[in-house]
């Protein structure tokens, strides 16, 4: 029989939903593990047949983070390194970028535990559903290493600064209703719902403009680098007289825009 992979992929009606697949080790990161993440990121973002993916994990846990016993050497390399450029690593701005940035939102399930390098993984995605059973931790300081993978300003970024200092001082874990209310998921549901609920999220993308999708990703991760509000106002100003309009689209689309718009209000 042979093993299954370390990342489930499935493709279903344009979403692509990929499963950590190490359940036996809490979906430890290993180099092999990232490595068959970052290849599956990027093939989804390739697909023609993909316009959203969600990224979950193997129960119970979403990821425990980077696997420590390949990192001190106690465990041997779980495959070769790769040349630099082909796989997770440092980018040009000091980020270490455990996925790769793909024009498509990469919807992150999180169905458990994710600490750490987990953590990590969870904010580089585009924006997060928990299921109640979540739980998240920045345990860096606890194990006396320092975080590259862009923790402490994504916490920051998404729940203010004396929180996220807290969670890295700490190394507290927080749990699902708690990562709601301050605002780093943006919806908590019954384990049992979480991907139906997300794909749906998924499905509400997948059913919009994919032009329009893809340029609004590029353009909210050029305003996160703005300096300035007036910055970020020029930055939208330019996207919005650049953008070349489709009128014929436009009126296509509009039935379609009033129909779910009556449906998602009544």
């Amino acid at each position: 029989m042979e093993d299954e992979p370390l990342v489930m992929v499935e493709v279903e009606d344009r979403i692509a939903t990929l499963t950590l697949n190490r359940p036996e080790a809490r979906n430890a990161l290993n180099r092999a593990l990232m490595y068959a993440l970052w290849d599956a990121i990027g093939t989804a973002g390739s697909d023609p047949d993909v316009d959203a993916v969600i990224l979950t994990g193997s129960d119970p846990a979403f990821s425990a983070g980077v696997d420590l016993k390949e990192l001190t050497g106690e465990a041997p390399p779980s495959v070769e390194a790769r040349p630099e450029g082909q796989g997770p690593g440092r980018d040009t701005n000091g980020l270490f970028r455990f996925l790769p940035v793909i024009e498509k939102p990469v919807i992150g399930a999180i169905n458990g535990v994710a600490a750490t390098g987990g953590f990590e993984i969870a904010l580089q995605c585009t924006f997060l559903v928990a299921s109640e059973r979540a739980r998240f931790a920045d345990t860096h300081a606890r194990v006396g290493i320092m975080p590259g993978g862009g923790i402490t300003v994504h916490m920051a970024q998404s729940m203010g600064l004396r929180r996220a200092l807290e969670l890295s001082l700490t190394g507290n874990f927080l749990a699902a209703d708690e990562a709601l209310r301050y605002g780093l998921v943006n919806h908590v549901v019954p384990h049992g719902e979480l991907l139906p609920f997300t794909r749906q999220l998924a499905a509400d993308i997948a059913n919009n403009d994919q032009r329009s999708i893809r340029r609004l990703l590029q353009h909210y991760r050029q305003m996160a680098n703005a300096a300035t509000l007036d910055e970020a106002h020029l930055i939208e100003g330019y996207m919005a007289e650049t953008w070349p309009l489709r009128s014929s689209q436009v009126a296509e689309r509009s039935a379609d825009v009033m129909s779910r718009g009556r449906t998602q209000t009544s």
